[in-house]
């Protein structure tokens, strides 16, 4: 695969040098300054140094021919002009923009554009490992709006049913027992050591942790 990254800061650099490890074809487009500043040795990718709305930039790094774009700058409107201009006039099937400040998260929405909030991802993640301890998240989408959990079932809740633990904010995907996977109903009944996995937003997996999860009572 043919990918284009604009940016070569922390985020941008250990993109391209992860996808280029793993084989495909990587140009960095980047502005003089940060050329090479977080760039591993062993990077085989090409390097533009450049303005990244410069459309001749932009044919050197070969965006006619890539299969992907990646807008990796610390700037949000440089994100977006790029992310729009390899859309709109070089006809770029995936487009991907960073998202550096989650003010301006509305932005990349309102272009079509999608984004990954560094930001918004890791605080979400963050909270998520200060609530829920013993539970574990295996899938996050989006920015982390929704993400599918696994729970261990304990002995106190064995022979009750899958719907009592589910929350209005969440979706039973799967559970396995003694190995085998498969799609749970409402009055699926559960047993000791079976492990779920929900999709659920936050506040549905907080739901549900309060219930299958209770807080320890302070002596």
């Amino acid at each position: 695969m043919r990918v284009v990254v604009v940016g070569c800061g922390r985020m941008g650099s250990e993109l391209a040098y992860r996808l280029c490890q793993r084989g495909h074809d990587v140009s960095v487009v980047a502005h003089p300054e940060s050329v090479c500043e977080h760039m591993p040795d062993d990077f085989h990718g090409r390097v533009y140094e450049g303005d990244a709305m410069n459309f001749d930039v932009l044919h050197r790094a070969g965006i006619e021919d890539c299969d992907a774009l990646v807008a990796a700058t610390s700037s949000d409107s440089l994100n977006l002009v790029v992310s729009q201009i390899a859309r709109e006039y070089f006809h770029v099937p995936h487009i991907v923009a960073r998202n550096y400040d989650p003010m301006n998260l509305d932005l990349y929405d309102l272009f079509g554009v999608q984004n990954i909030s560094a930001t918004s991802w890791a605080a979400q993640r963050l909270e998520e490992m200060v609530y829920h301890g013993e539970v574990r998240t295996v899938f996050s989408a989006g920015n982390g709006e929704v993400e599918v959990y696994e729970f261990k079932i304990s002995a106190e809740w064995a022979g009750k049913k899958l719907a009592e633990i589910m929350s209005p904010e969440a979706v039973a995907v799967s559970v396995t027992r003694s190995g085998r996977a498969c799609l749970p109903t409402a009055d699926w009944v559960l047993e000791e050591s079976d492990v779920v996995h929900v999709s659920a937003t936050l506040n549905g997996v907080e739901d549900m942790r309060m219930r299958v999860c209770p807080p320890r009572k302070v002596k």
